[in-house]
C-alpha cells in the first residue's frame, strides 16, 4: 500500500487516463483524480505546469513526487506498488517485451487512433469529413492488423499472461473498435481477445464507459 496518498490529474474521458486507472485497479491501489484537461482547465495553471510543463493528462501526484507520461505512470506504479506484479515482470527479457508494446501504442497506435477518433467523435456530426476520416481508417487497419495477426497465436499481447502490454493496446483497441461510422476488416482475433479484456473489472470502470 502507498505510504502517501496517489492523486491522478486527468479526466476520465482520456485514453491515457484511462490507461492509468485501469493499471490502479489492477494493483487495487487507492486513488483520488482531479479532472483536469479540455473542458475542466487546470492544465495550463501555473500550480499544473510546475508539476507537468506539457499541459497534458494524465499527471500523478505522491506527495511531493510529480510524473507525467501515461506509461511511465503505469510502470512506476508497478515498481514502486506492485513489486513481483505478473503484469510487470521483473525478468529483464520478460519486461523488456512488455515495454515494447508500451513504446509501441506510442509509436505506431497513436498517430494513426487519434485523427479517427478525433474526426468523429469529437467533431459534430454535421462538420466530419468521411472521406477522410475512412482514409485515415484504412491507415489505421494496416497497423491494427499486426496485432490480429499476432493474436492468432496467444490469449495476451505478450503471451500467456495478462500484462501492461495488453492496458496499453487495449485502451487503444476499445477506441477502434468501437467506434461508429466507418468500414474496418474484419479482425477477429482482435475482437475475440478485446472482449476477453472487458471481463475484467478495472476496463469495464475505465474503459468501456461511451467515448466522448
Amino acid at each position: 500500500m502507498p505510504e502517501t496518498k496517489l492523486t491522478i490529474w486527468g479526466r476520465a474521458n482520456s485514453v491515457n487516463v484511462q490507461k492509468v486507472l485501469w493499471c490502479l485497479a489492477e494493483l487495487a491501489l487507492p486513488y483520488q483524480r482531479i479532472d483536469a484537461g479540455m473542458e475542466y482547465g487546470k492544465t495550463r495553471e501555473a500550480g499544473y505546469l510546475a508539476m507537468n510543463p506539457n499541459a497534458r493528462v494524465p499527471t500523478l501526484v505522491e506527495g511531493d513526487f510529480s510524473l507525467w507520461e501515461s506509461n511511465s505512470i503505469m510502470r512506476y506504479l508497478c515498481m514502486a506498488h506492485g513489486r513481483g506484479t505478473p503484469i510487470y515482470p521483473e525478468a529483464p527479457k520478460l519486461r523488456a517485451g512488455v515495454d515494447r508494446w508500451l513504446d509501441w501504442t506510442l509509436s505506431m497506435v497513436q498517430p494513426v487512433d487519434r485523427p479517427v477518433f478525433w474526426g468523429i467523435v469529437r467533431t459534430p456530426p454535421a462538420e466530419r469529413d468521411m472521406v477522410k476520416v475512412q482514409r485515415d481508417a484504412d491507415a489505421a487497419a494496416e497497423v491494427w492488423t499486426i496485432a490480429d495477426r499476432l493474436l492468432s497465436t496467444r490469449p495476451f499481447m505478450e503471451g500467456n499472461q495478462f500484462t501492461l502490454a495488453d492496458i496499453a493496446v487495449g485502451a487503444y483497441a476499445r477506441r477502434w473498435l468501437g467506434v461508429e461510422g466507418i468500414t474496418r476488416p474484419a479482425q477477429p482475433n482482435l475482437t475475440r481477445w478485446l472482449a476477453e479484456l472487458g471481463k475484467r473489472p478495472g476496463f469495464a470502470q475505465h474503459v468501456a464507459p461511451p467515448m466522448s
